[in-house]
């Protein structure tokens, strides 16, 4: 008697996104490949590409209601840093701009508090997704953020609250709004203002004084899909305003396979329930 071969499970976009709209499914031919030059293109020319109504209307609720769900145990982080998330370099002068630091308050999930089984993670591990970022960033190879704090982020501005200036850890990050505030809380960045050699200081040092000619905002309705630079634009969101959280799911995506973040980098963002786990697990290794 023949053994029965399991069947391969489809992969989870194929559910969640649009696939009309933004057929990520084939990008080699036909419609998905005129798609996907159309997204290299905004990368190359903006430093962004803006995919309104990614997330299929009658999912999108599920996965907002997944994120409400999971959110009452999230920590309140008060959280201040410069802009690199790193330590202040002693030895800049004290008025240097790249000494200031920002703070923000967020309600934030941590990738190791969110289910392997929630639609939100299965979403962030679609091999198809991943592909499909990799491709628009123009990369050889892209792997999700090995990191088990980073990797897959949902965070909740409340109303009065946003997101201070910072680049990310990592360059290539993706957000997904999963629910936008009734007003405010635009997602407001700097495109390519520093690359692996160099900054441009004089655009960042006029944006952290508050000229905001140079950025780039636009604001975004739920089910909206950016891809980005975040580990060379300077970036953050404007206040939140209304009575409505304003709710997005990061996911990061690195070139190099295996690559966490620092101990202090994850203490200064996610504060002290990661710094007793850090503490408890190296009090374990030396017993």
């Amino acid at each position: 008697m023949a053994l029965t071969q399991p069947q391969a499970q489809p992969d989870i976009a194929t559910y969640l996104v649009d696939m009309e709209r933004y057929p990520i499914y084939d990008l080699d031919r036909g419609v998905g490949a005129d798609f996907l030059k159309e997204c290299q293109q905004s990368m190359q020319t903006h430093g962004w590409c803006n995919l309104d109504g990614f997330i299929r209307l009658d999912r999108l609720a599920d996965l907002t209601a997944e994120s409400n769900t999971l959110l009452p145990q999230a920590e309140v982080l008060t959280i201040k840093r410069n802009i690199y998330q790193g330590a202040i370099d002693p030895s800049l002068p004290a008025d240097d701009p790249r000494r200031r630091e920002f703070m923000h308050v967020a309600v934030q999930l941590a990738d190791d508090q969110i289910p392997g089984d929630t639609l939100i993670k299965r979403l962030y591990h679609s091999q198809m997704l991943t592909e499909f970022v990799r491709r628009v960033q123009q990369k050889q190879q892209l792997y999700r953020c090995a990191d088990e704090f980073q990797a897959l982020n949902v965070v909740a501005l409340q109303p009065d609250s946003w997101h201070a200036w910072h680049y990310d850890t990592t360059e290539c990050t993706v957000t997904l709004l999963l629910q936008a505030a009734e007003s405010g809380g635009e997602f407001t960045f700097l495109p390519n203002s520093r690359t692996d050699e160099a900054e441009d200081r004089e655009a960042v040092d006029r944006l952290l004084a508050g000229d905001m000619s140079q950025a780039k905002t636009f604001s975004r309705g739920a089910g909206t899909f950016t891809l980005f630079r975040g580990g060379y634009s300077l970036h953050g969101v404007t206040k939140v305003e209304g009575k409505r959280p304003r709710i997005t799911a990061i996911m990061t995506y690195d070139e190099q396979e295996g690559r966490v973040i620092s101990d202090d980098i994850n203490v200064r963002i996610y504060g002290k329930r990661v710094a007793r786990i850090l503490a408890a697990r190296a009090e374990n290794q030396e017993g």
